[in-house]
């Protein structure tokens, strides 16, 4: 083993423990990556920035750019409204939820596609009284299912075929076509709507809707004191009166008059009569109530103001920058004139010390707003809305069917070669601008520029494991178990392997280093290497068994209100079914 080839093992060790650990975030860690590859000399400066160019690349942000647009698309809730509507069941509800997504989800991305469905799925499952948490992970794991579909379905498959264009292990090797996803996608579309219905649905729990309990948090951690008249307080700033820093409560709005004053700064001057509204636990009330005497509690565990606030639920977001930091450090509360009441995280609501937890990806939070709330999260895409009433800018109707028939164009076209997918993208995105249907400053603010950068890196990732031969080590290893058994032995030892490692990072980074091993041992084995590359797409993409493996699956963790293990119990038989189907259908298909 030459010296290049451990610097390379250590840094995809490093790659897998910091994603798995979250020491500095999926792009940090990359970034880190190449640049010790670059130390080394195992990189080129062209070889690192060659991923830029990459024309997946630029497809994977045009299709994130479009599937922003169709977020914003005002027919989408009645289109769903009618598909639920007499929904006699939860399995009825999840059947048609899924049945439908499937197809939209095979060529919108899934992440935008989950994003747009939360908010309609909560209503739709409120007004039949039916849990969330018994259709949430259905939502994702269909999101994820018919994202596999066709080739477009889902970056992950976009990604790979990249690597495959990009790739001098095999020379001039055929890429994935549009449809070469279709027989395994649409049979496993059929099998996992019949095993979440008839199977998956009774391993899930029926926990509460987050939104359902709002009376509760209101009885518990909402409390209205009003300034009594003659109040040694009055005069005094809300620091002064030592109202800032409380010990598990936080001022979260001032009611003056007809005024609402939210955000409340340290500076502000109490006047009689005001009106305070506090967060916190019973037990910091009890204490409040001893301590503050300038204060009358006219409704003490009762949030009579009810009518002049708003309530949302919101998630973070995975690729959030607010992932890692506090409420305080974020000045949340300043940012967007919201308070938070509760945050749920893993089945559990945090109501202690809110301010100084650091936020994870797939956090649920309750918001107590603001008048001033959504128009500062207008074109926010740290978290997602999941419910409430906040107002978007909606496409017309007029114009979204433009939308659909300009987009269906491009894929038809597309997918019988008349007009490369590239160009007919860039064409309606230009379209799109000129007929005035989306704003070219929106179309910059829906840029992932963090995945850009992840995927960019993870190409160079794999062209280090070429150049230092541990792409041949790591398959030569693998070839000397599995090949005694057979290619069909094989092709499962790469599934397995992708399988595991999507699990416990992200998949982005698991197909860039599966991909050059499993593009070896295709020509080690001298055999068709298509299966062996839809292998890897498959097993990355189909993460059913921990919230962190997908992205839709983080999404609705925290709204969900699950646990971890109730991804293993619903996952873990969909991961076998999904590895068997896979690994018998591409067998029979090309071997």
């Amino acid at each position: 083993m030459t010296f290049q080839a451990i610097i390379v093992i250590l840094v995809i060790i490093f790659i897998i423990l910091s994603l798995y650990k979250e020491w500095v975030g999926p792009a940090m860690t990359f970034i880190i990556a190449v640049v010790v590859l670059g130390i080394f000399q195992i990189l080129e400066p062209a070889e690192v920035i060659h991923g830029f160019a990459n024309e997946q690349l630029a497809i994977i942000v045009m299709l994130l750019v479009l599937g922003d647009i169709f977020r914003k698309v005002s027919t989408m809730e009645g289109f769903f409204g009618k598909i639920f509507h007499n929904t006699k069941n939860v399995k009825s509800f999840v059947a048609r939820m899924m049945l439908m997504v499937f197809p939209i989800s095979a060529f919108i991305n899934n992440t935008p596609l989950v994003a747009v469905m939360m908010p309609i799925v909560h209503t739709n499952a409120k007004k039949f009284q039916f849990p969330l948490s018994k259709i949430l992970i259905p939502l994702s794991f269909a999101a994820i299912i018919g994202g596999n579909i066709t080739l477009i379905g889902t970056s992950t498959n976009l990604i790979v075929n990249g690597m495959l264009a990009e790739q001098k292990i095999i020379p001039n090797a055929e890429i994935l076509h549009f449809f070469d996803f279709t027989p395994v996608g649409l049979t496993m579309a059929f099998l996992g709507t019949i095993y979440m219905v008839f199977w998956g649905l009774k391993r899930l729990p029926s926990h509460e809707n987050i939104m359902d309990s709002i009376p509760a948090l209101n009885r518990n951690y909402v409390v209205e004191a009003r300034l009594k008249t003659g109040s040694h307080l009055i005069g005094k700033t809300i620091l002064e009166a030592g109202l800032k820093n409380l010990q598990g409560l936080t001022v979260v709005e001032v009611l003056r008059e007809n005024m609402r004053i939210t955000a409340v700064p340290q500076d502000m001057l109490l006047m009689e009569e005001d009106i305070l509204l506090f967060t916190g636990d019973t037990n910091s009330i009890e204490d409040f109530v001893k301590n503050y005497n300038g204060f009358e509690l006219p409704s003490l565990g009762m949030f009579s103001r009810k009518d002049n606030a708003k309530m949302y639920e919101i998630v973070i977001a995975y690729n959030s920058t607010l992932i890692g930091k506090s409420l305080k450090e974020i000045k949340f509360r300043a940012q967007y004139d919201a308070s938070v009441m509760a945050l749920f995280r893993n089945g559990e609501a945090i109501v202690n010390q809110i301010n100084s937890e650091p936020l994870r990806a797939g956090d649920a939070l309750l918001l107590l707003t603001g008048s001033y709330f959504e128009q500062r999260t207008k074109d926010v895409t740290e978290f997602i809305l999941v419910s409430g009433n906040k107002k978007k800018d909606k496409i017309k109707e007029s114009k979204s069917l433009f939308l659909y028939i300009g987009f269906m164009a491009v894929v038809i076209l597309a997918s019988f070669s008349i007009v490369k997918f590239f160009n007919g993208l860039l064409m309606l995105l230009s379209i799109l601008v000129i007929f005035k249907v989306v704003n070219p400053k929106s179309i910059i603010k829906s840029i992932d520029f963090q995945l850009v950068l992840i995927i960019a890196l993870a190409l160079s990732l794999g062209t280090a494991m070429l150049k230092s031969g541990v792409a041949e080590i790591f398959a030569n290893g693998l070839l000397t178990v599995l090949k005694p058994m057979g290619k069909v032995a094989v092709l499962a030892g790469i599934y397995l392997l992708t399988t595991i490692l999507s699990a416990v990072i992200s998949v982005r980074a698991s197909s860039a280093i599966i991909f050059p091993i499993a593009m070896t041992m295709a020509l080690t084995l001298d055999v068709n290497h298509i299966p062996f590359v839809l292998t890897v797409a498959f097993a990355a993409s189909a993460n059913f068994m921990t919230p962190m493996g997908y992205q839709t699956n983080l999404m609705v963790y925290g709204p969900g209100n699950y646990k971890f293990k109730d991804y293993l119990r619903v996952g873990i038989p969909l991961t076998v079914l999904y590895f068997l189907v896979t690994v018998g259908m591409l067998s029979c298909l090309y071997f």
